[in-house]
């Protein structure tokens, strides 16, 4: 039995979901393997959304010139420009599969069920392929590898690409979320205290209402030292 009955919990489930464009570089131009993985990033409000600075993109190389890495050998590739939604408007959810706390959970990002997200990936993707043309980039990329010009070609076929290569942004959070008792969703109050409970607090990604439009360290870092200050004068 349940000590307190919260249907927010595991719900709300929020991430930055990722697309990968990937193009293979001409035989002259030098990975550098001791550079920084990224150089170069951009966000961006999409065009027709609400979301101010809903979208980011990074730009890597993905591959050196150096044949070993951790002890596994990995050919050169090239560049690739990642892809994110900040602001997704699709929520996923995890739940416990059992009582025993060994068993790993259900998870379900639930990526792409909005039409919004589909719409949003769908023009980003055509923005950076559209890259390809510009005589700076056709000087050192020899051939698109992903997606594929078929996987373009429709909206359909970009939707079936998306749905196969869509992965997370490794920040999910928002599962217990932070809001006032009469919010159904909401699991914590302002001071990381669980609605309903004495002598528990959350203070961790899960507590963000929303995910942020950033890396979440910092917020999260932020929101510790805030509820600490909280218990220290007994709030």
């Amino acid at each position: 039995e349940p000590v307190v009955d919260l249907p927010g919990v595991g719900k709300n489930l929020a991430d930055h979901p990722m697309l990968y464009v990937t193009w293979k570089t001409k035989p002259e131009v030098d990975l550098d393997a001791l550079g920084p993985r990224i150089q170069l990033t951009l966000r961006y409000t999409a065009e027709g959304s609400d979301l101010e600075n809903d979208m980011i993109v990074y730009m890597m190389a993905v591959a050196s010139d150096r044949p070993e890495r951790g002890g596994l050998r990995e050919s050169p590739v090239g560049i690739q420009m990642n892809l994110c939604i900040n602001l997704a408007k699709g929520k996923g959810e995890v739940k416990l599969k059992s009582g025993d706390y060994r068993e790993q959970p259900y998870l379900d990002y639930n990526y792409l069920t909005e039409e919004e997200d589909r719409r949003r990936f769908r023009d980003g993707i055509k923005m950076l392929v559209d890259l390809e043309n510009h005589p700076d980039m056709a000087a050192i990329i020899d051939e698109r590898l992903c997606p594929l010009d078929s996987e373009l070609d429709s909206e359909e076929s970009m939707n079936a690409w998306m749905s196969r290569d869509v992965t997370t942004g490794h920040h999910i959070s928002c599962t217990n979320k932070m809001g006032p008792e009469e919010d159904n969703l909401a699991v914590v109050d302002q001071s990381g205290r669980v609605h309903g409970a004495d002598g528990i607090r959350v203070v961790d990604a899960s507590i963000m209402p929303e995910c942020v439009r950033a890396n979440i360290n910092v917020t999260v870092m932020t929101m510790a030292e805030r509820i600490a200050d909280m218990i220290a004068v007994g709030r």
